[in-house]
Order: structure tokens, then C-alpha cells, then sequence
């Protein structure tokens, strides 16, 4: 049985609970207090002791990009990277360049000049993406779309972002959330 060290306020944890419903993968969860971090977390994943990690039978692994590749490979169905290679190569690339977003939303949650400017115009790349097709790597939803839904979300739910501005983001939101793996993280930052 897979475990899953879980805190429910770390998007990066949201990455994996929304590959293992969306696979239909059982798991058990073990519950990280992020204000105290308990000492033998380091050692799963040293230095910081971050979450998510996934473990099973003393295999441990920690990073959610890392982490989602591989429930993608050991668990195939439903497949979460596209068939066509080059697809499968733009959705690696966003996860890849994920940072570019992620600085100006932390910044932004910091309350730093300028956040805001920078986090609207990350958005908006990804509305320009999502105008061009449904989800951002191509046909179908994916690893790419996991990759940055939590924070999506977050900055809308948690941040008071408005998503009026991008309506092609919005509408995709709107569409996620019908998924049972997204209405279920909904439900998570909706207790946050």
C-alpha cells in the first residue's frame, strides 16, 4: 500500500492526491503538521523535510513532479501525459518551467511589490495557452493541468485573485471542477 505524507495547505501535495483519485490509486495518508515538522520527516526527504513524499515497503520518494511521472508510468490508466510525443514534450516543459509561476504567486502571498503585476501576467500565459486548446498541453486533461491547478485554485479560493480577467483560465477551471479528483481538492481549500 502506497502512503502519502500529506499536509492539505501544500498545493505540491494537491499535485499527488489529485494524480492517486484521478488513477483511482488506493492509499493511506499520513498527516504533516507544516509548523512542526516531525524530525524523522527529514529523513525521507533531507534537508527540509518537504511534503509530499510517497513511500511504500521503505521506498521513498519525495517531489510532486517527481512523484506524479511516477504514478503516470507504474499506474498507465487512465493516462495522464498525451499520446503524440510532442504533447507529451509541452507538458513536460510546463512542469519544467512551473517556477516561473510559482515565484510571483508565493511573492504575491507574501504581499511583495509588484506580485501582483507579475502573478496577472503568469495567468495570462496560461490563459493564452487555454485559448489556443482545451487543456494546457493539448486535448486532454493532464499532468501539465495538475502541475498548476492547486495554485490556480489557491489564488482564486484562498488569494482573492480574480480569474475575470482570463476567461479561457476560468472556463477551464469551471470545466475541472467537475472532475471528481478537482471538486475534491475544491472541498480541501474551501477547509483551508
Amino acid at each position: 500500500m502506497l502512503t502519502l505524507f500529506d499536509a492539505a495547505r501544500c498545493p505540491y501535495c494537491a499535485r499527488v492526491r489529485i494524480v492517486l483519485a484521478e488513477k483511482e490509486v488506493p492509499y493511506e495518508t499520513v498527516v504533516i503538521d507544516l509548523q512542526d515538522r516531525p524530525r524523522w520527516l527529514l529523513e525521507k526527504n533531507p534537508p527540509a523535510g518537504r511534503v509530499p513524499v510517497l513511500e511504500e515497503g521503505g521506498w521513498v520518494l519525495p517531489e510532486s513532479a517527481v512523484i506524479d511521472e511516477y504514478l503516470e508510468e507504474r499506474y498507465p490508466e487512465p493516462p495522464l501525459l498525451p499520446a503524440d510525443p510532442g504533447e507529451r514534450a509541452v507538458a513536460r516543459l510546463l512542469v519544467f518551467r512551473f517556477e516561473d509561476f510559482s515565484k510571483p504567486y508565493y511573492a504575491l502571498r507574501r504581499g511583495e511589490q509588484g506580485a501582483a503585476e507579475a502573478f496577472g501576467r503568469e495567468l495570462a500565459a496560461l490563459d493564452v495557452l487555454l485559448d489556443a486548446m482545451p487543456y494546457l498541453a493539448g486535448g486532454s486533461f493532464g499532468l501539465a493541468d495538475v502541475a498548476y491547478l492547486p495554485w490556480v485554485i489557491r489564488a482564486r479560493d484562498l488569494l482573492g485573485v480574480s480569474l475575470e480577467p482570463y476567461a479561457h483560465l476560468a472556463n477551464w477551471l469551471n470545466g475541472l471542477a467537475e472532475r471528481p479528483s478537482v471538486a475534491a481538492e475544491l472541498v480541501v481549500v474551501a477547509s483551508l
